[in-house]
């Protein structure tokens, strides 16, 4: 075989989905190969070719839009276009054109078939969409365990092993724990005929009755939960035991077709994961000592590490980790009520950045600010500037270091009564500048954590409403929104740092995961979205029309599978003692990682110009 033909050879054997050939299919390859060359603006494919083929990107790059003309895809070197070897093109519905000079080599649909009824795992690959391949490599990533028995594949339906034990809200305090004695039980389910109406666990029986000298003939109505959260027969174990945490609960009720079907406890969990946050937020939720909460905090790591060695994803991960800090932010506000008073007004607690999100690995920083009543004047100020300083400094404490763009409640100016934020989200709306944008990430992904009196829900929605009717004040952002663009070179390689602490490695987060965070804000802003979270945002976007479904899936499959990559790569350090960053090697990736990273790379950098394009971006950079 001649050089040529060689450097063709390997240049495909480097390439998904050639990559799954065989050798002896690779060396005969490269002479059923045609070489094209297209001037820049032809278009692509060419509609004049003797016979269709597909088309394998050498060099150069074309440009995919829809009858409209909205940029929906972009193909660069190692790419594929496949349209004119699909039995109904006409589906596919869109156009290209190459965007600068570009050298194709063309396999004649004929052989592509051929190779295709040969090789199965090369045929997989055209049965696949991007979001199904990097579902795919994203469970490759997580390896989950062969047993099948972590909390990331066994669903409640599995962990239910008895009928609800159940009676009615007029039966006596006496009589309903007697029942539970009788079945062995911690928790009993209180029904109004099919209806559920509520629950009682052991700790309501010395809480709410035996603590609180209240007469145990009297009805159960009296002292069970009558607001409860459930969960269905095929909720995964995981998500069970995120909303246990979330909630500091030990019980979940289980419903099946709307009917109460059983019930899941923190002890079922137990079973299938050692490493519980339940438990180590309800050791959260008894600390009487910032040293108490400090040394609990040194074990999220260790959580971490677990997570994704049990086959958590990075979503899983945050999850986990946000529930745990909020637990320790919420008692941290306890503990300063104890040491302070009783507060002189009304206040809001809000947390922002990956912790709004619920997005946060072992031991972020803090993000947060402090919303007051209207009530507040400035004799209460020495209070909540106590109070800041109490949370601030123990989170600090914990782990959760100071922001270091200042963006906390112990900063006076991120402490103020709602009608100034109220003026600084409108000033930010109207006036677009540089510091307001920078300020984004972190103010227009606000969640409150303590919110007794209600205070934030008028503050969203108005910053809502203004922000999804002010179109120069969305274009900004989607402006803002495209600056962090993927480490992706000209021919399709990753842009690696060079020099430094953090030579020959990229910035995993900022570069991959915080474009997605991104362009899920603007979609948020567009369609008015009150959710914070960068999934559940996209979720939403697409259901609203602000974002096509396969937009959506595509991108929450690409932050699924990067998000897990970054977290494993951490878990990584954690595990050799060594502090956890963001910054990743390829060559810690293997070929198949790197080749899918690079896809989720192109299709985040198709989105980001598709939204640049919308709102015609460039004006406002």
């Amino acid at each position: 075989m001649d050089v040529e033909l060689i450097e063709i050879q390997e240049f495909l054997a480097s390439h998904p989905p050639f990559d799954q050939l065989p050798q002896e299919a690779l060396e005969r390859l490269p002479k059923r190969l045609s070489v094209r060359y297209f001037r820049r603006g032809t278009e692509f494919p060419p509609s004049e070719a003797e016979q269709p083929c597909l088309y394998i990107l050498r060099r150069g790059a074309v440009e995919l839009r829809d009858p409209e003309g909205e940029l929906i895809g972009k193909l660069a070197e190692g790419d594929l276009c496949e349209m004119p070897c699909r039995e109904q093109p006409d589906e596919l519905n869109y156009q290209g054109t190459t965007a600068e000079d570009t050298l194709v080599y063309a396999l004649p649909c004929t052989e592509l078939a051929d190779l295709r009824a040969k090789h199965a795992a090369f045929s997989e690959h055209f049965d696949q969409s991007i979001s199904n391949r990097l579902r795919k490599a994203l469970d490759i990533v997580v390896d989950a365990p062969s047993a099948g028995t972590g909390l990331m594949t066994v669903r409640v339906r599995d962990m239910v092993k008895r009928s609800a034990i159940t009676t009615g809200p007029e039966t006596s305090i006496r009589d309903a724990a007697r029942i539970m004695s009788e079945h062995h039980v911690s928790s009993l389910l209180i029904m109004d005929g099919e209806r559920l109406a509520g629950m009682i666990t052991d700790r309501d029986l010395r809480n709410r009755c035996v603590a609180a000298g209240l007469p145990t003939d009297r009805p159960v109505r009296d002292i069970m939960t009558d607001t409860l959260t459930t969960v269905d027969m095929e909720t995964l174990g995981f998500q069970a035991l995120i909303t246990m945490t979330r909630l500091n609960v030990h019980h979940l009720p289980v419903l099946a077709d709307g009917q109460v079907a059983g019930l899941i406890s923190s002890t079922d969990l137990t079973r299938f994961q050692s490493t519980n946050s339940v438990y180590l937020v309800g050791d959260i939720h008894r600390a009487e000592t910032i040293e108490t909460l400090v040394a609990i905090s040194a074990k999220i790591a260790e959580l971490q590490v677990h997570l994704i060695t049990g086959g958590a994803t990075g979503n899983h991960v945050g999850q986990a980790v946000s529930a745990i800090t909020d637990a320790i932010t919420l008692r941290l506000l306890e503990l300063a009520e104890a040491a302070l008073g009783a507060p002189p007004v009304p206040y809001a607690w809000m947390v922002g950045g990956s912790q709004a999100r619920r997005e946060q690995s072992s031991h972020s920083d803090q993000d947060n600010a402090l919303l007051l009543s209207d009530q507040a004047t400035p004799e209460h100020e020495p209070y909540f500037a106590a109070l800041a300083k109490f949370v601030n400094d123990g989170l600090n404490a914990c782990g959760f270091i100071y922001c270091p763009g200042d963006v906390m409640a112990m900063n006076p100016k991120w402490r103020q009564p709602l009608r100034i934020w109220h003026k600084y989200f409108t000033n930010w709306i109207l006036k677009p500048e540089p510091m307001a944008l920078m300020l984004s990430s972190v103010f227009f992904d606000l969640r409150p954590l303590h919110d007794p009196s209600s205070l934030f829900p008028e503050l969203q929605e108005r910053v809502l409403e203004r922000s999804r009717s002010n179109r120069i004040f969305i274009a900004y952002m989607a402006s803002n929104a495209i600056k962090n663009r993927p480490p992706l070179g000209f021919f399709r390689n990753i842009v690696l740092i060079h020099g430094g602490d953090h030579d020959h490695t990229f910035d995993i987060k900022h570069r991959g995961i915080v474009p997605i965070i991104d362009l899920a804000r603007v979609y948020s802003l567009t369609a008015g979205i009150a959710e914070t979270n960068t999934i559940e945002r996209l979720q939403a976007a697409a259901e609203r029309g602000a974002l096509s479904k396969d937009g959506a899936a595509n991108l929450i499959d690409a932050l699924e599978f990067i998000g897990t990559l970054r977290m494993r790569h951490q878990a990584r350090q954690l595990r050799h003692a060594q502090k956890a960053d963001n910054f990743l090697s390829p060559d810690d990736l293997s070929p198949l990682e790197r080749g899918h990273l690079k896809e989720a790379f192109l299709l985040i950098n198709t989105m980001q110009e598709s939204l640049g394009q919308r709102y015609q971006a460039g004006r406002f950079a």
